[in-house]
């Protein structure tokens, strides 16, 4: 599939059982809702496809790897149901990250915010550079990261959710963030770390396709309540986001 157009883009290649999806908009690979449904589709449709055996995630540029939900779209919330279906966006993708069969491989050469930690939670398995430090700011404006929130308790553990979410005006490095257990391998240079994507695609792709599916729904076990949860969680982003503390906090983004 290839979608692009000034608002953002999507683009899916596939070669030897190795399907790459590379998103990218100009603010800093950030997800207005229509790209959020888009890669939710393509990973839908790339779960039913018997020809691919492992994904690989990545985003466009050498920047930032993802500032999460289109800041945009958040000023312009102004029911409930806005706000629950705008939250409800993150869930989809992060839903059809850990149903469809295939291993996800992150490729995060940059830094990730709120929505962006999420995806890179949500990978089997991910390898950044040095200047992927991440940060969940979402308390600092009223809301908070609760539909990505289960990603990364199941990624890094619940004391690491808390340090990100409660010091959420600071940046955590990259090293901090291996150290937890979001990252596998920190490389110095895009160039070293693509080559061991490369390297690690080639090999799982040579593996049984049936063991590497019944190694997801391991690495996946008790998690199907997020089936409701995720979308109880984006009812209470919803809902916060219409907080005279939110709109106050936003207001000054408008400036």
């Amino acid at each position: 599939m290839n979608t692009a157009n000034s608002q953002g883009s999507l683009y899916t290649t596939i070669d030897h059982k190795i399907a790459t999806i590379e998103f990218g908009h100009p603010s800093s690979n950030s997800f207005p809702s229509f790209m959020l449904e888009r890669l939710t589709n393509e990973l839908n449709a790339i779960a039913q496809n018997s020809e691919v055996s492992v994904i690989v995630l990545k985003s466009q540029g050498e920047k930032a790897f993802c500032a999460g939900a289109s800041f945009d779209e958040l000023l312009e919330i102004d029911d409930l149901e806005k706000g629950q279906k705008f939250f409800s966006g993150f869930a989809n993708v992060i839903n059809a990250m850990r149903k469809c069969p295939q291993l996800i491989v992150g490729r995060v050469q940059g830094k990730a915010v709120g929505g962006g930690v999420g995806l890179i939670s949500a990978c089997d398995y991910a390898f950044a550079t040095e200047s992927a430090s991440i940060k969940l700011s979402e308390l600092t404006i009223g809301i908070g990261p609760f539909v990505i929130a289960p990603a990364v308790e199941r990624k890094m553990g619940n004391a690491a959710l808390a340090e990100l979410t409660i010091a959420g005006h600071e940046w955590q490095n990259a090293y901090w963030a291996k150290e937890h257990g979001l990252y596998a391998r920190v490389f110095e240079t895009i160039a070293e770390m693509d080559k061991e994507v490369d390297f690690l695609t080639k090999k799982l792709a040579s593996y049984n396709p049936e063991a590497l599916a019944e190694m997801k729904k391991v690495l996946w076990n008790n998690t199907n309540n997020w089936d409701v949860l995720l979308y109880e969680r984006a009812a209470i982003s919803g809902k916060l986001v219409l907080s005279d503390f939110t709109k106050n906090a936003l207001s000054q983004f408008k400036k």
